[in-house]
């Protein structure tokens, strides 16, 4: 394998809507897809070349078929262990003008466990997922893959900064201390720092070889081994960010797995992120990859 993603496996609902009417009923679109993050990371790095597979678990219900048979479709092995007592992971987004409110149902993501998991779990990158590793249920399955990687790169994500601040900053690196690549947001790295941005990156780059943090729309930095890397982000028009993270991830991962340059990895990453924010899918489709065969829109990236 060149990238095995560990973690939530979910099936997302999306309402998009105006105002509800509590009580009542409004028009409006329902979008329902697979997703979670770590299977968001595994279908972006199987889109960008690299043979993928997840571990992760789902019920015996529809949504549970449903997402494997779309795994595989999409490219992805896996090797999803099959919970008979609790439903499939689901997440509801609602959208209504200016409010995004969720709710998360974790279901048999909440019951993973080190017995889900192979006694070695090996490939060029390995990402245990960030919400896995912080969600106490399922705290002993993460800290058994990143034990059981064998991998080049190792990577966890920061998933959710009221996670990390619930979790404790200073477990959160002591149950990381075998990655050598973090993923995190602005918000989640100055959560583990009490920095920002570049400042941030430095402080975490005394941990971690690699690091990048994702600024939305701002672009992404990456420390590579004591290398400062900075993109610059292009205007474009958000729709839903929902993802976005996730799949600047998985297309990160394959494309280093395939011995790409940091640089031309960090652009390829942007570009991905960017299409999710773009739209309203969070998995590849069609159009996201006629999108691909255009010129890229990213600034050159500053190393220094």
């Amino acid at each position: 394998m060149d990238v095995i993603a560990v973690g939530d496996v979910m099936l997302d609902v999306r309402v998009e809507a105006g105002a509800l009417e509590e009580g009542g009923d409004v028009h409006g679109k329902v979008l329902v897809r697979p997703g979670g993050s770590a299977s968001n990371v595994a279908v972006w790095a199987a889109h960008a070349g690299s043979r993928t597979r997840i571990h992760g678990r789902v019920g015996t219900d529809t949504a549970g078929a449903l997402i494997r048979e779309e795994l595989i479709r999409h490219g992805v092995e896996p090797a999803l262990a099959v919970d008979p007592e609790a439903d499939t992971g689901t997440m509801l987004v609602v959208h209504e003008p200016g409010v995004r409110s969720m709710v998360a149902d974790r279901g048999a993501n909440g019951r993973l466990s080190p017995q889900d998991l192979p006694d070695r779990i090996q490939a060029t990158a390995v990402l245990v997922s960030g919400y896995t590793l912080l969600y106490e249920p399922t705290y002993e399955a993460a800290a058994a893959a990143l034990h059981r990687a064998r991998a080049r790169f190792l990577a966890v994500d920061g998933a959710s900064w009221p996670m990390l601040r619930d979790f404790g900053v200073d477990r959160f690196f002591e149950a990381t201390a075998a990655a050598n690549v973090l993923f995190v947001n602005e918000r989640e790295a100055e959560t583990l720092t009490g920095r920002r941005r570049e400042s941030a990156a430095d402080a975490l780059s005394a941990r971690y070889p690699v690091v990048c943090v994702k600024l939305a729309e701002a672009g992404a930095l990456m420390s590579w081994e004591g290398l400062s890397i900075r993109l610059e982000g292009t205007p474009a028009k958000e729709l839903d960010p929902t993802g976005a993270g996730d799949a600047f991830d998985g297309v990160l991962l394959a494309q280093l797995a395939a011995g790409r340059s940091p640089g031309d990895a960090l652009q390829a990453a942007c570009r991905a992120g960017a299409q999710v924010a773009e739209s309203y899918e969070t998995w590849p489709t069609s159009s996201t990859r006629a999108a691909e065969r255009e010129p890229a829109r990213d600034a050159p990236a500053d190393t220094r």
